[in-house]
Order: structure tokens, then sequence, then C-alpha cells
């Protein structure tokens, strides 16, 4: 009973020295990035969830594996093969993003020639950025009309500036509403010609990126095509009892295992040297 009173009249003692001490505040942990969130935002596609895509996903995959088990009887055939489909929703919206992103490239430039003439117009920003919801490019009016209901709602031009970034999810968009909440905070007059500036940069970076796209293309396709022609060899092999059988033993679980992971690799590399770097949204 001693040895009990003596520990915890120590600890009183310790916890009591330990609270004359400031402790400093710990910084605030960054949230984390939803990346699946943000592809999909890059790709356009709004009322998808992230779980909802992985789900989705996951079963595309099982439905792929029950489907290539049933007609072949090959479980490591099937395994292969549900995991190339559980990756083909990832693929298709990857694809849309991009295109998505090179149709904006081209848009951006018309955009900012429109708040320039709005502007020069006597038009206040966010009166700029409104009327773009009914004389903008088309594929982008529905952005800004939600922009301009969202002002008069709200009446905060900063607010509903953020949100319209955030649904956009474009690194030169961001760029554009940096500048013009900067203009608007601290006033100047050069706005119209930092615009016409920005649009002849925008139009210049636009027509090299594409040329480029353009003679790397080929290379691209050529690599892809040679991954998935051993894929494809093996779909047609899929048709053959003995190939089945091989398949199905130890060694067929090996192979199918090494064909996959050098794939993948392959595929990586491909794309790491063969794509052009892409615009961060540093600013969003």
């Amino acid at each position: 009973m001693s040895a009990l009173l003596g520990a915890m009249g120590g600890a009183g003692l310790f916890l009591l020295w330990w609270s004359l001490w400031n402790t400093p505040p710990s910084a605030p942990k960054p949230p984390r990035r939803d990346h699946v969130r943000e592809l999909l935002l890059h790709a356009g596609i709004e009322k998808v969830s992230t779980a909802g895509f992985v789900v989705s996903t996951l079963l595309l995959g099982i439905v792929a594996f029950l489907i290539f088990f049933i007609f072949s009887g090959a479980a490591p055939i099937a395994v292969c093969f549900a995991l190339f489909a559980a990756w083909m929703p990832v693929v298709a919206v990857r694809w849309r993003a991009n295109r998505r992103q090179k149709l904006l490239q081209q848009l951006w430039p018309d955009v900012v020639d429109h708040l320039r003439s709005a502007i020069r117009a006597g038009l206040s920003l966010p009166e700029a950025l409104s009327q773009l919801g009914e004389k903008g490019p088309e594929e982008l009016r529905y952005f800004f009309a939600d922009f301009a209901s969202d002002y008069r709602a709200s009446g905060q031009f900063d607010g509903a500036l953020n949100r319209l970034r955030d649904r956009l999810a474009d690194p030169v968009a961001d760029r554009i509403f940096a500048a013009l909440k900067l203009t608007r905070e601290v006033g100047g007059s050069q706005l119209g010609n930092l615009l016409a500036t920005l649009s002849e940069f925008l139009r210049d970076s636009a027509r090299m990126r594409s040329e480029l796209e353009a003679r790397q293309s080929w290379t691209v396709n050529a690599a892809r095509l040679a991954i998935a022609a051993p894929w494809m060899v093996l779909l047609l092999l899929a048709t053959r009892p003995e190939a089945i059988a091989a398949y199905n033993s130890a060694a067929g679980w090996l192979v199918l295992a090494g064909g996959l992971l050098v794939s993948v690799i392959c595929y990586r590399v491909m794309l790491r040297i063969g794509t052009l770097p892409a615009d961060e949204r540093v600013l969003g």
C-alpha cells in the first residue's frame, strides 16, 4: 500500500510540473487529397462520388471474372482479365479528362477575349463573368450560368468564384480567376492589357502543345498496342482446352503473374516517357 501511495504521489507531482509548461500548438495537418475525386472533376463528372466510382470498378471486375471463368474454366486467366476490366473505368475517365483538358485549352483564350471586351465596355467583373453564361463558349456556358445564379443568391464574389474554380478543376482557370480576384481587391487599370497578354500566351501554348501531341501520338499508340498484343493472344489461347489446362497449373499462375507485372511496369514506363507534362493546380 505504501508503494502504491508513493507512486500515485509521484505521478501527481509530475502532472503538476508538466502543467507549468506551455505546449506549443501543433500545426494542423493538411487535408488528404482525394485523387479519385480530382480525377472525376477533371473529367467533368460531378455527380459520381468517389465511393460510387470505386464500387463500380469492383463490380465490373467481379462480373468480368465470372464471365471469363464460366467460359474458360481457368481461374488465372479470369483473374487477369478481371483486373483489366476493373481498370477500364479508370482508363476511360482519364481519357475523358485529357480530352476535356484539350478542349478547355482551346476555349480559354476565347473566354479571356470575352472578359476583356466586357470589361472595356464598362461592365464589372461579376457582370463580365455572368454574361459568359449567355455569350461565352457553348461548352462552358453551363458553369458560368451557375456562377451567375450563385452570385445573385449569395452576393459574395469570392465565394462564388471559388466554387466555380473547384467545379472547373483546371489550372488555366485557376490562374485566370486568381488574376481577376487580385485585380478586384487591389484595383488597377491594366486589366485589359493583362487579359490581352494572357490570351496571346494561352493560344501560343495550346498550339505548341497540339503540335507536340500530334508528333508523339503514333509512338504512344504503338506502345499500347505492343502491350495489349500478348493478352489478345492469351484470349485466343483460352479457347483451347490444352492451353486452359496449362494455365490452371502453378506454373501457369507464375507465368501470368510475371506477364502481368511486366505489362504494368512497361505501361507505366511508357506513360512516363511518352506523356507531356501536365499543368498542376497550384492555386486550386
